[in-house]
């Protein structure tokens, strides 16, 4: 890695100039790259609903579906309005009255079926069908011009509408919601740092890998609105941390007299195990999303996990070039660093850590039963504002057609009309059914074929099934819809054993079947991983249980309140935080534990060790910690969508949880279990005789002191001696885990002058 090192310095500026032309196709690739945004279509392809699904799809080309509803308009101009939807690209069939009965029929005269279906309260309703699925670019499309050509008292109504609000919304506020973190970024940097300058080098050095992982992408095929709301914010928010690394470790280097390109050299050098050893926790966490049954879980962690390892390389390869080249100006804009280390809390959490402990102990039991029991939905239009377009259509919709939810039921072609009705008079009578659409409705089984409503036909008949549309008063993922669904089973099954019911209704009942299994595997899968990783690097049994255990404590705290305060989260935040949560903050634990270590190593009892480690572990910790607090929570101000809103409110209250239990609870478990960790860790410090844990104590004030920034020296601010210690014990504690073959006196040589 040495000259590895001397090599990236030597050759910066042409290191720069590759990476900066690499945007170009990188930039190409962000906006070549297909978003989806049904998550629906990222259940397994064997679920129930999405065989039923494609069979809709590819069958009767009712993927996509949307419901025009018009009010107070003369037939004539509804008829007019009809024929130009009909014409736009991307819609294969209208419905309406005047292709089942002419106009000049009365409404009154026309049937009972028909009328309850087609009119309701000054209103009426066009059933309009597309050529591709609702998430399709197409259906999007052809919703957006829908939207164009009606006047102010018509609205797009049903799940295609929805698809395509939900895009619109996402495209115009992710631009917003990334500026908003990278500000605040900024600011919680400017606390952190002596320097004006630097945190906005950071944030140009950040533009790289964030465009790399945006562009990288296209090869993925596509990915979800959720992953491109959350990828940059998320990324800026764990990532930050490797800038602060190198540049504290490269001003560090200066101060020995050395030139800038030796300091480069070496500061990439020693820099390099930390944050590879940094990200390790971090992309394991996010790749323990690639086992969810729900395909939007390898969606996010493959994009995210891609985006950590840019992230690491650029700051190795390209952040050098800036660091060196804005050096003068680094160095000239300076003020004093607020966020730094306060000895007085590390004196307080010493004295009070049995306290700490006991509350910790009371705390553990209720926050578990408040995160098993905080309630989730998974009717994802309930997230959107009830601003939106569609959701007013929808519930205009609801309240006047009483269509909240539509199940569309596919049987055996084959099934005569007299058992067809049979059926349908039993579906009639269950709970919560409006209507039921179905073929025999309007003709009867005695019509001449020849009279028949071709119209009705074209939709309700194709190959060898015939569908029955059945609409409910019931809400998606809702109990009362999922035992209706069970009901509608149960019934059509006495008809046809081969019965496929599709529809968002069903679709949403497997998702929660699918996720229910996903929430319980990702945590399992995340926690074995991290404990793994602990496991091997402090070559210790009760150090991982102990970690672990802080982290998961601070995620059932944060994923607990909103049992207490009553709030309801989307599905997906149970399955996506905690993995997050625990994979970015165990990075804080493995600071303050390898500190912990180091100092008892040097023969401190462990009473000043936890002291010495709570005080410079600080200002790294909180650092880190509010910048990912600041980029998610400023996000969730802003959000319109709660999903978004949701995942980025408990994102920043988590790393702020996280924060706090490691400066507390943490110290105070390894104060406590000291002794039980030298037994049951291989190579842990053993506890002096007492002449000499004292003259250990003795020496450790001057050092104490020297964290304090009246005392530090005037070109190394309190965050700098913190990150450049806290650097060298993330480098011991991860040495063999990244390099298991390297040569142990090349690294003690590099980690000797921290």
């Amino acid at each position: 890695m040495e000259k590895c090192s001397k090599f990236i310095v030597k050759h910066r500026n042409m290191i720069l100039l590759i990476a900066t032309i690499l945007l170009i196709p990188s930039i190409i690739g962000y906006f070549n790259t297909r978003v989806n945004y049904d998550i629906l279509t990222y259940l397994p392809k064997d679920s129930p609903s999405i065989v039923a699904q494609d069979h809709l799809g590819n069958g009767f080309n009712l993927a996509g579906t949307a419901m025009v509803v018009v009010d107070d308009t003369p037939d004539k101009e509804v008829e007019k309005l009809e024929k130009e939807i009909a014409q736009i690209p991307g819609v294969d069939k209208t419905l309406w009255r005047s292709d089942i009965a002419d106009l000049s029929i009365p409404k009154d005269a026309l049937p009972t079926q028909l009328r309850d279906a087609l009119y309701a309260d000054n209103a009426t309703m066009i059933i309009v069908t597309f050529k591709e699925a609702a998430a399709s670019d197409s259906t999007m499309n052809a919703i957006e011009q829908i939207k164009k050509i009606c006047s102010d008292n018509a609205h797009v109504a049903g799940f295609s509408a929805i698809t395509a609000d939900t895009k619109a919304m996402i495209d115009r506020e992710t631009p917003i919601y990334t500026g908003i973190a990278v500000l605040l970024v900024l600011l919680v940097l400017s606390l952190g740092l002596k320097s004006w300058i630097a945190p906005l080098i950071f944030i140009v050095g950040m533009i790289y890998p964030i465009a790399y992982n945006m562009g990288t992408n296209i090869f993925l095929g596509e990915i979800s609105y959720v992953t491109k709301a959350l990828s940059m914010i998320l990324l800026l928010a764990v990532s930050m941390d490797y800038s602060i690394f190198l540049l504290h470790r490269y001003q560090e280097e200066k101060n020995q007299g050395d030139s800038k390109e030796d300091a480069m050299a070496r500061a990439i050098h020693a820099t390099w195990t930390s944050i590879t050893s940094s990200s390790i926790t971090t992309i394991a966490g996010f790749l323990a999303l690639l086992v969810m049954q729900l395909t939007l879980g390898r969606d996010i962690g493959i994009v995210m996990a891609k985006g950590v390892l840019f992230a690491v390389l650029c700051t190795i390869l390209i952040l050098p070039a800036l660091l060196m080249f804005f050096d003068p100006w680094i160095e000239k804009w300076t003020h004093p660093v607020l966020i730094r280390p306060f000895p007085k809390f590390a004196d307080w959490v010493v004295r009070h850590h049995k306290a700490i402990l006991v509350v910790f102990a009371l705390l553990f039991l209720p926050a578990v039963y408040c995160n098993a029991h905080t309630a989730q939905y998974y009717d994802l239009a309930a997230s959107l504002p009830d601003e939106l377009p569609s959701v007013q259509g929808t519930n205009e919709l609801k309240d006047k057609f009483d269509m909240t939810t539509s199940h569309f039921i596919m049987v055996d072609d084959s099934l005569s009309a007299s058992k067809t009705e049979q059926m349908i008079d039993e579906m009639e009578n269950l709970d919560g059914i409006t209507s039921v659409i179905a073929y025999e409705k309007f003709v009867g089984p005695m019509i001449p074929a020849e009279l028949e409503p071709k119209a009705i036909s074209d939709i309700l008949e194709a190959g060898e099934r015939k569908l029955i549309l059945v609409n409910t008063s019931y809400r998606s993922a809702t109990d009362e819809l999922n035992n209706q669904i069970d009901d509608l089973y149960a019934i059509a099954s006495k008809y046809d054993p081969d019965v496929l019911i599709a529809g968002e209704g069903n679709m949403t009942k497997d998702l929660i079947k699918v996720t229910d299994i996903d929430f319980k595997m990702v945590n399992l899968v995340s926690i074995l991983a991290i404990l793994i990783i602990i496991a091997i690097t402090f070559k210790s049994f009760s150090l991982p249980l102990l970690l672990v255990l802080c982290i998961e404590f601070a995620i059932f705290v944060n994923m607990g309140i909103p049992y207490l305060t009553h709030t309801a989260l989307p599905f997906i935040a149970g399955i996506v935080i905690g993995t997050i949560q625990l994979g970015a903050c165990i990075d804080y634990a493995i600071l303050m534990t390898s500190r912990f270590k180091e100092e008892l190593s040097k023969g401190r009892n462990a009473t000043e060790a936890i002291r010495i480690a709570i005080t410079q572990t600080m200002p790294s910790i909180m650092t880190s910690g509010l910048s990912f607090f600041a980029a998610c929570s400023g996000v969730s101000l802003i959000a319109k969508m709660d999903l978004i809103k949701s995942l980025c409110t408990l994102l920043g209250r988590g790393a702020l949880i996280s924060v706090i239990v490691i400066l507390t609870v943490l110290p105070s478990l390894l104060l406590f279990c000291n002794k039980f960790i030298a037994k049951t860790t291989k190579g842990w410090p053993r506890v002096l005789d007492p002449k000499n844990a004292k003259k250990a104590d003795a020496s450790a004030a001057p050092e104490i002191e020297k964290a304090d920034i009246v005392s530090a020296p005037a070109d190394v601010n309190a965050a700098a001696v913190s990150r450049v210690s806290a650097e060298s014990s993330m480098q011991r504690a991860f040495s063999h885990l990244i390099h298991p073959f390297a040569k142990m006196s090349s690294f003690k040589t590099a980690e000797g002058r921290c």
